[in-house]
């Protein structure tokens, strides 16, 4: 019922597509807008949660791990959800990753659950969805692609609310181009592409490592830059270059890397600790640059000593203080002329060829 009136609405059959016009399919309801989309489940009218607890899911895509979404239900205190996507090209099918109804069942139940994908940057002015953000208990950033988040977002009120909603502690998380945006620093795929590792490793400065040092502030992921899809796509070599360009330029900001691998999620709470969701597939990796250099534009990097900590079910990490308890592997690597240095444990993570995406 709901991908048919969804459809009927876009073709025009049921009436006008007048800003709020909607179709209520048994508990759902679908409304079509000018520069967005919006799906809601549930009872949208209850109360708010009276109180909520900050926790950051960080998953890394390609796949849903229940045990993240339940967390951000628990932490919303089974509240309101509000789930953000963003695509360029107007079109979105309903039926592609029902995150509302499984918030409703599978990882609640919670009071509702509102889906508003973007079409665009004037969305992000719309009383309607300034209101919908408000009126968030715990709030999922999907994956699809950041620059879409970045463009429609950034400068506009929906940054702003976003910012103040994880302020008072209420949960946020995303997979995938969502994790990449939810760093103090953030990889924003602006040039059209997917980095692969040996590109960012060429030149840290190079046109495709498009880099954003002022979007989401998020407590206790201050200093920190987010990757996803993390071993699968051999993402440290581009990590180790994010870290390895950023500590250059901001020296006293502490910088770090953390990368997820997919099937998995770090989830970090109000006191900054972070540990592996239940069922996790992979792991999460820590990176940061133990001796620092210079880091020259137009030639491949070198780096002397990058750590590099994996992190498993067992493992704990305070992300304020990058401090690791029970790693499950920690390691010295070394970067010279692009290229990780000969005899590396990692090395094989640097030499496979990343999978093009249509996500990050």
């Amino acid at each position: 019922m709901r991908s048919i009136g969804y459809w009927l609405l876009a073709l025009g059959l049921l009436g006008p597509l007048a800003t709020g016009a909607a179709v209520t399919a048994g508990p759902e309801t679908v409304a079509r807008h000018a520069h967005y989309d919006y799906f809601a489940v549930g009872d949208t009218a209850a109360p708010r949660a009276k109180h909520t607890e900050l926790v950051v899911a960080l998953m890394g895509g390609g796949g849903r791990l229940d045990a993240a979404f339940r967390a951000l239900g628990n932490a919303a205190r089974h509240g309101h959800i509000v789930i953000l996507r963003a695509v360029s090209d107007g079109s979105f099918d309903p039926d592609d990753g029902d995150y509302g109804r499984s918030f409703m069942t599978d990882w609640g139940p919670v009071r509702s659950a509102r889906t508003l994908v973007f079409h665009d940057r004037e969305a992000s002015y719309d009383p309607e969805v300034l209101a919908t953000l408000r009126a968030a208990d715990g709030i999922f950033l999907a994956g699809g692609d950041q620059a879409n988040y970045v463009r429609y977002w950034k400068g506009t009120p929906v940054q702003e609310l976003l910012n103040a909603h994880v302020r008072a502690h209420r949960p946020i998380g995303g997979s995938s181009a969502g994790l990449a945006i939810l760093g103090n620093y953030s990889y924003t795929s602006l040039d059209g592409g997917s980095l692969e590792s040996r590109i960012a490793l060429s030149d840290p400065y190079g046109p495709a490592v498009t880099l954003d040092t002022d979007f989401l502030h998020v407590p206790g992921l201050e200093g920190l830059i987010t990757d996803t899809h993390f071993s699968a796509r051999s993402r440290l070599g581009r990590l180790i270059t994010f870290v390895a360009r950023l500590d250059a330029t901001f020296p006293a900001a502490r910088l770090c890397g953390l990368g997820v691998d997919e099937a998995s999620a770090l989830l970090v709470d109000a006191k900054g600790i972070g540990r592996l969701a239940d069922g996790s597939a992979g792991s999460a990796w820590l990176v940061t640059i133990g001796k620092r250099g210079p880091v020259p534009a137009g030639q491949p990097l070198a780096v002397d000593a990058v750590d590099v900590v994996r992190l498993d079910a067992g493992s704990r990490i305070d992300v304020r203080r990058r401090q690791v308890t029970a790693s499950a592997e920690r390691r010295i690597e070394a970067v010279h002329d692009g290229h990780v240095a000969v005899g590396s444990a990692s090395a094989a993570m640097f030499r496979r060829e990343s999978v093009p995406a249509d996500e990050d």
